[in-house]
């Protein structure tokens, strides 16, 4: 079945740089698009980032995250990545990536996704 598994979160002060993965199994090919959402502690869940697979891939980022975030992925290795750099307190919350509905590449809304990692934690201090 299919897998995704969130890594690198952790604890970084603010102004500091943190680059979460997330490893994708199951599948017989890398999935078309996916993204990064987050969720904050007594938030709703956000997009963060978006990403296809075309030859040059586009990109997505919410607005609070642009200049700041990088998303990227290699398909050799079946992982998405999301480079954060100057990071703030605001930041801080559960990242999760997701792949969406056929149909929602590049969509930043949750109820678009289908398939969820079960996140990891990024402390912003």
């Amino acid at each position: 079945h299919v897998q995704l598994v969130e890594s690198g979160g952790g604890s970084v002060q603010a102004g500091g740089s943190l680059r979460l993965s997330c490893a994708a199994s199951g599948y017989t090919y890398a999935p078309h698009c996916m993204a990064w959402f987050r969720q904050g502690t007594g938030k709703e869940r956000e997009g963060v980032a978006a990403i296809d697979r075309d030859g040059s891939p586009n990109r997505k980022y919410a607005e609070a995250v642009k200049g700041r975030f990088t998303i990227s992925r290699d398909d050799g290795k079946n992982t998405l990545y999301l480079d954060m750099e100057n990071v703030k307190p605001e930041d801080s919350g559960m990242y999760y990536c997701a792949v969406p509905n056929t149909g929602f590449c590049m969509s930043l809304r949750a109820r678009t996704m289908h398939t969820w990692g079960a996140g990891t934690q990024v402390t912003v201090s």
